[in-house]
């Protein structure tokens, strides 16, 4: 059965694209968890197709929550459907803050299913607010668990990053909202409202793709410039220095919509951190040993992505070691970025000393 998964924390752009693909993919059917009331435990089943709403079923769950929806109500549903009556086409319409990437892997893992696209809906007058925001999920009522802490920021950026395809509804879809989408996921196709540059019923969505692409601790980035979106990439095979790296974070922050990547500490040697920042929101993870800090016979069981990302990265005195972080922003001075990033290297003459500082570790957490 061909599933599309649709995802989107604009409510309305994302109801759109899933009224457009039902109107032209005849026999087709929705399929979406309203999880409005999952706080106080209440999960409803809505399918409906072309002409309106089929059903709405409560659905009962060991516990009320996101992934347990998915495991124990959408996949069994979406199974039974494919055996007994399977539709033309199912759409299968992801909650506002829900990100694609847990339901694409769960669908592609069946194989009774034949994940097509992942579609992503965006509203380009809500993007650049939206992108820049400080507010967590909780804030608007858009959280779906009770430690759930993300912020709007971070999930919109993902559900922008990992699709295929990118419906852009709006106002400003032609404007400065389409160039950022491009630099956020180069990979995607972005439609407008009528004009649909594929048909995203035919094909097949590949997750370990996608996942390739999207993860920064082995992505390529380059440079882009775009009128005044720009995106850069800063690189160098030369340690940073902690502290100073640690001083220089808020300016850092504050000069794009979005970061990725990689980075290198002096204080840890042999550890590749994993950069992730969304306007001012910084999340910083230990992506484990550079591959250069393994033993040759363990490199063999790195997954390929980083094995092929490691060699285009390989440096003959620093390995794989590297400063790779990619920034994208409206209006960018990327001189001036890239003059305090380099400020924060370490210099010939600190080369060789120890470094004790962690002063990251707090932005390990939320």
């Amino acid at each position: 059965m061909r599933v599309v998964l649709v995802t989107g924390l604009h409510r309305s752009a994302r109801g759109l694209s899933v009224d457009e693909l039902l109107a032209t993919s005849p026999g087709s059917v929705s399929v979406h968890h309203d999880l409005e009331e999952i706080g106080e435990g209440i999960v409803h089943r809505v399918v409906r197709d072309a002409t309106g709403r089929v059903e709405r079923e409560h659905v009962d769950l060991v516990h009320a929550c996101a992934s347990c929806t998915l495991r124990e109500d959408l996949i069994p549903y979406l199974l039974r459907m494919a055996a007994e009556d399977p539709p033309g086409l199912c759409v299968v319409e992801a909650w506002d803050g829900v990100e694609p990437k847990l339901i694409a892997e769960a669908i592609a893992h069946e194989g009774a299913l034949r994940l097509v696209a992942v579609v992503g809906a965006v509203d380009s007058g809500r993007l650049v607010e939206d992108l820049l925001s400080d507010d967590d999920l909780g804030d608007r009522g858009l959280d779906i668990a009770e430690d759930d802490n993300r912020t709007v920021s971070e999930v919109l950026t993902r559900q922008i990053e990992y699709p295929s395809v990118i419906d852009l509804y709006g106002t400003d879809a032609g404007s400065e909202a389409h160039v950022l989408v491009e630099h956020l996921n180069p990979a995607a196709v972005v439609a407008l409202p009528g004009s649909r540059a594929i048909d995203p019923t035919r094909g097949l969505f590949d997750p370990g793709a996608a996942h390739a692409r999207s993860n920064p601790a082995w992505a390529q980035y380059g440079d882009r410039l775009d009128g005044r979106v720009r995106t850069f990439t800063w690189t160098r095979t030369r340690p940073l220095h902690p502290q100073r790296f640690a001083d220089a974070l808020e300016q850092v922050l504050s000069t794009s919509v979005r970061g990725r990547g990689r980075f290198w500490l002096a204080s840890q040697a042999d550890s590749l951190l994993v950069w992730e920042s969304f306007g001012a929101l910084l999340l910083v993870e230990d992506g484990g040993p550079w591959m250069d800090a393994l033993p040759p016979a363990a490199m063999d069981l790195a997954p390929e992505a980083r094995r092929v990302s490691a060699l285009l990265d390989w440096d003959p005195e620093a390995g794989d070691r590297r400063q790779h972080l990619s920034f994208v922003g409206v209006g960018l001075d990327t001189a001036a970025l890239e003059s305090l990033l380099d400020s924060c290297l370490v210099t010939d003459e600190e080369t060789g000393q120890e470094f004790s500082t962690d002063p990251f570790a707090e932005f390990s957490e939320r």
